[in-house]
């Protein structure tokens, strides 16, 4: 081996960088709050609106209001204790200071203040004030008004001061704050559905809590929103029934803790007609999207509960194989919500709950519940064990109708649907399948391609609407069996994403109402089998024009009605024509790659869940059975619609 010199004198405990204070967090913000995009952004005010609702936990606080401004600044305020405003004894400045100012100071790290908490257990305050150009808090307690400012990341602008009197019957905190464009480059300007979403379900995981949005900003969702449940998570499950039949009118609740572990347990549930699961599953008011011990508690008890109850009554013979969780989910919503005084999370996003003792505190208070609620309600248990039977039988069914597939179709990639017009390359990273409705269209589109990395699949008319369907109904489905060959990469539970075949995937209909409703077809059957296709950002809406106006050789592709108008104010006093696009059919194979196929100048939208709760809702509303909630929805958004052939 040969001697290397190492250089002592060019590496000193100079080269040693120590971040003091705050600026650790905005020299890497990301470690903080995941992201300086648009959902970092509006990290900040779930972190300020966490502290409020902590304070709601403890039984202080009874309403939240959260209000953004048309220069993008954003109030949180609560009518709870009000922040402690007397000298911390361990940092010389005010306590409220110490929160806004020092990482890990607040009442979350065993003090006796909160025995629960979400956001970023205890740093959210400071990480929000260090991330904002400004940040002011007004406290309101003792009949006195309190005030601090920082600015430029968490400097003190303004140390604390009294400013005078106030009712006292007023107590609370305030907190106002600017983020700072430094940090978030893409812009500080707030998603309306996003805060509406978000602001929703905390009040639906805080029974009896008033959360008011409050938008100041000059658009159509200006205004107050009021959400205040006191069901709780039992109008959480309501909302998610919302557009089902429901097999029971009653949500089935049950709450408890447990003393040993300090842990409390809540759990709804109500099934309907259809054959999709909506369960979800929350810890001190976060949204666990891996699940994790407290919602493996729920599904064991589940099927526990039922499969006992089914032998003692005799609905299953002591012979007969147990209803699995499978059969169990279907048809099934639900809401798990605990609060743990010391969570651990796991998983590649952290977004699954470790802690076992989770799991044997579900168990146990669920069980007992679920036991006594069957004993008193046999009919209740009737219809679920009805509902595994038939799910069940078609499990089965379902089985063999997949292996039948299987056999003649060789979903693996090797074995190829006939109608696909597949492309040159086999690098799955550029290339792109056109999922295009009907022979006509597919023929243009296979012409103006680019055969080299695009290929395409036409389909006929629409597909299976797979939220009224089971397992073997839909293997039965030409068009859906012919997708799943195409991406090569398996579904649903099998799903193996590293051998899709494409890495867009885009739907491509005519710009009319049925070829929005294929659309929506097509990107059901994606939510439901190829999710992590749409979480992993495959999945496209191609967006054809809707009119060319031309004049001679002068002409302009307008993808909407404001493209329009403003190309006819463009071709000012020249006699023009326009060509209203009604169907892909109608553009030859030059005008379909120039306008919607050519990477150089087409628009894609990629297909993004921003809210998994909210689209599973919506897409169940929209093609479940129920008509009154879908005629609802058209009607409330209907202004977004313009124009519509029909």
């Amino acid at each position: 081996m040969s001697e290397t010199k190492i250089d002592h004198d060019n590496y000193t405990s100079e080269d040693i960088q120590v971040l003091e204070g705050l600026e650790a967090v905005r020299r890497r913000p990301g470690m903080y709050i995941g992201t300086t995009s648009e959902a970092g952004l509006h990290h900040l005010v779930w972190e300020i609106i966490d502290n409020s609702v902590d304070e709601a936990l403890a039984g202080y606080a009874t309403h939240i209001e959260v209000s953004v401004d048309n220069d993008d600044v954003v109030t949180v305020r609560d009518d709870g204790r009000g922040m402690p405003v007397e000298i911390h004894p361990k940092t010389g400045i005010s306590t409220v200071e110490t929160i806004f100012t020092v990482l890990h100071a607040g009442g979350k790290f065993g003090g006796g203040a909160y025995k629960v908490s979400g956001g970023l257990h205890g740093v959210g305050a400071s990480v929000v004030n260090a991330l904002s150009k400004w940040l002011e808090v007004s406290v309101f307690r003792d009949g006195k008004e309190y005030y601090v400012k920082f600015k430029d990341g968490g400097k003190v602008d303004q140390p604390l001061i009294e400013k005078g009197e106030c009712d006292g019957n007023i107590s609370g905190s305030l907190v106002r704050f600017k983020a700072d464009e430094e940090i978030f480059k893409e812009g500080t300007a707030y998603n309306y559905k996003t805060l509406y979403d978000r602001i929703r379900q905390m009040a639906f995981l805080n029974k009896g809590i008033k959360f008011s949005l409050i938008w100041n900003k000059d658009d159509e969702h200006q205004g107050t929103k009021v959400f205040h449940y006191d069901g709780g998570i039992k109008d959480y499950v309501k909302f998610l029934n919302n557009g089902e039949i429901c097999l029971f009118d009653e949500v089935l609740y049950c709450d408890g803790s447990d003393s040993a572990t300090n842990i409390s347990v809540e759990v709804a549930l109500q099934y309907n007609t259809s054959y999709s699961e909506r369960v979800y599953s929350f810890c001190n008011n976060i949204f666990t999207p891996e699940g994790g011990m407290h919602l493996d508690g729920f599904r064991q008890t589940l099927a526990r509960v039922v499969n006992a109850y089914a032998k003692e009554k005799k609905f299953l013979k002591e012979d007969d194989p147990n209803f699995t969780i499978d059969d169990l989910k279907e048809g099934l919503a639900a809401i798990i919500s605990i609060k743990h005084p010391n969570p651990q999370y796991e998983g590649q996003t952290k977004g699954k709950l470790g802690n076992s003792e989770a799991r044997i505190v579900v168990n146990k208070i669920f069980g007992d519940y679920l036991k006594r609620c069957f004993s008193e309600n046999p009919d209740y248990a009737k219809i679920i064990i009805e509902k595994a039977k038939a799910a069940s039988e078609a499990r089965v069914a379902a089985q063999k109708a997949r292996e039948s597939v299987r056999r003649k179709d060789d979903f693996t990639g090797s074995n190829l649907p006939t109608k696909l017009n597949d492309c040159a390359s086999n690098d799955a990273s550029i290339c792109e399948i056109y999922i295009v409705e009907g022979n006509s269209a597919g023929g243009t589109a296979k012409n103006g391609r680019d055969s080299n990395f695009q290929a395409v699949l036409p389909l006929r008319g629409k597909i299976l609407n797979v939220e009224k369907a089971r397992m073997h109904k839909i293997f039965d489905n030409a068009e859906i069996r012919m997708m799943i060959q195409a991406f090569g990469c398996g579904f649903g539970d099998e799903l193996d994403i590293s051998k899709l075949r494409y890495h867009k995937i885009v739907i491509m209909t005519d710009a009319d109402v049925d070829g929005q409703h294929i659309s929506t077809l097509m990107l059901t059957f994606l939510y439901r089998y190829f999710k992590p296709l749409i979480e992993g950002g495959y999945v496209y809406l191609a967006m054809p024009p809707l009119y060319k106006i031309f004049k001679g050789k002068m002409f302009r592709y307008c993808y909407t009605d404001e493209d329009l108008e403003i190309a006819k104010r463009d071709f000012g006093d020249i006699k023009y024509d326009v060509q209203r696009y009604k169907g892909l059919g109608e553009m030859d194979a030059n005008q379909l790659w120039e306008t919607t196929l050519d990477p150089e100048h087409r628009t894609l939208k990629r297909v993004t869940i921003e809210d998994a709760i909210e689209a599973d809702g919506v897409f169940s509303m929209l093609m479940g059975d129920e008509v009154e909630p879908r005629k609802n929805f058209i009607i409330e958004n209907a202004h977004f619609a313009k124009n519509l052939d029909i």
